[in-house]
């Protein structure tokens, strides 16, 4: 009775263990990507809500405050409040002609819609209809 261990005796219980462990691993997979896919979400409708933001301004019939008033509105209405606070607008030129431009920052999602503050900027600019 005192032969070789039986080897399938050994390895009981490791299924439970092993199948936890690549669990976690894939939980932990998955959450990065969708972390991922979240901040590149934000970067888009910040750089969207810029440039719209600057289509605004530099329309012939609008001024300077409307187009940092429509950035802060569709920033709000997509995201959050805290993605407004930042939204700078002024007129400038670019390869001689008059533009308007529209500077965002706003915080880098890390762990959900949560981050530092003034790490993403995004900046959209129009061709000035007043010129």
């Amino acid at each position: 009775m005192n032969g070789p261990p039986d080897a399938g005796a050994a390895e009981r219980g490791s299924a439970v263990a092993e199948f936890v462990l690549v669990s976690a691993l894939l939980v932990a997979l998955f959450l990065a990507v969708f972390q991922l896919a979240l901040a590149l979400h934000v970067r888009v409708l910040v750089v969207d809500a810029a440039a719209e933001g600057a289509r605004v301004a530099a329309r012939a019939d609008r001024d300077l405050a409307a187009g940092a008033a429509r950035t802060r509105d569709l920033l709000t209405a997509a995201l959050d409040e805290r993605y407004a606070r930042s939204v700078s607008v002024r007129e400038t030129t670019r390869s001689g002609l008059p533009v308007v431009e529209v500077t965002v920052r706003a915080p880098l999602p890390v762990v959900g819609l949560l981050g530092p503050g003034g790490t993403l900027t995004a900046t959209g600019h129009a061709l000035d209809e007043d010129a």
